[in-house]
């Protein structure tokens, strides 16, 4: 293989690898209904991973709330069950081997 072509296959898997991390994302707007089960709607993960759900009234990510497993892909109809009803604003962040790789604040309608 010459040189060209082991720089050209580097370059292809670079933006591959760039390209798969922007493929990670929460598909809902900003505001969700307090509810002690937080609907997500489509949630899209570039591995199987988590998402977890920590207070955010502060601006800052608080006490972790709760948290559900997604599989690579989209994954339709996500839901956290928190146990009770947040009062304030949460933040949901989309982890894949442990690395963040998406993250949505959400503003809680009482």
């Amino acid at each position: 293989m010459s040189i060209k072509s082991i720089a050209l296959v580097a370059a292809t898997i670079a933006a591959t690898a760039s390209f798969a991390s922007a493929d990670s994302y929460f598909e809902f707007g900003e505001n969700l209904e307090s509810s002690s089960i937080l609907d997500l709607g489509l949630v899209r993960a570039e591995g199987a991973g988590v998402v977890e759900i920590y207070d955010f009234a502060t601006g800052q990510v608080g006490e972790l709330l709760g948290t559900e497993t997604v599989n690579a892909g989209a994954n339709t109809d996500v839901r956290v069950n928190l146990g009770s009803r947040p009062k304030q604003d949460v933040i949901a962040i989309l982890k894949v081997d442990g690395q963040a790789v998406a993250e949505r604040d959400y503003e809680i309608i009482q």
